[in-house]
């Protein structure tokens, strides 16, 4: 059965975008930015939201075929496009290279995905992984917190009425005071 994991740069208050929708606050060094191609490069399959596709699609797809991309970018680029995408949006039209478009059904082809055998696959985008974490689809929840205090912005985790327990697995620093922070859900293995 596979395994959903949710994971992106997290401000210390709990903020995936600052309150323009920016991303730019994160310090992403060739650290870091290693860290997420290894962390990357276990998943079998990646769950897209729109708006997240669409900011990462345009310079990932292309990277690693741009002479001022370091190695790190090109390595990611690399992962990037490998990884199959499945990215649900009701206004998108096409998706490109190793995407498949889903317009409707997230929960149920979710839960399809899950059944199957295979490794880990990941949700990205926080408007996304709400649905999924409201509905306690997500197995392990995998931010990487910066050391700065954003006070508003769209926030990693929605409002629950119910808290889900979860138990601490893994750790990691970062120079640049970053820290990692692996959790899974404590009601399974």
């Amino acid at each position: 059965m596979r395994k959903l994991v949710y994971s992106m740069n997290v401000s210390l208050d709990g903020y995936v975008e600052d309150s323009s929708g920016s991303l730019d606050w994160t310090i992403v060094d060739d650290e870091l930015h290693q860290f997420w191609n290894d962390q990357d490069r276990e998943m079998d399959l990646q769950l897209y939201g729109r708006r997240l596709y669409e900011t990462m699609h345009p310079h990932w797809s292309t990277a690693d075929e741009n002479p001022a991309s370091s190695p790190v970018e090109v390595e990611y680029s690399r992962i990037w496009k490998s990884t199959p995408k499945i990215v649900f949006s009701h206004t998108l039209d096409h998706v490109e290279g190793n995407a498949t478009l889903m317009r409707d059904g997230l929960i149920e082809e979710v839960r399809r995905l899950k059944s199957q055998p295979g490794g880990f696959m990941s949700v990205a985008g926080p408007t996304l992984a709400a649905s999924l974490v409201e509905q306690g689809m997500v197995d392990e929840f995998r931010p990487v917190v910066h050391p700065i205090v954003l006070g508003g912005g769209k926030l990693f985790l929605p409002k629950m009425d119910t808290p889900t327990h979860l138990r601490l697995v893994e750790t990691r620093h970062f120079a640049s005071g970053a820290v990692f922070l692996r959790y899974q859900r404590a009601d399974r293995g």
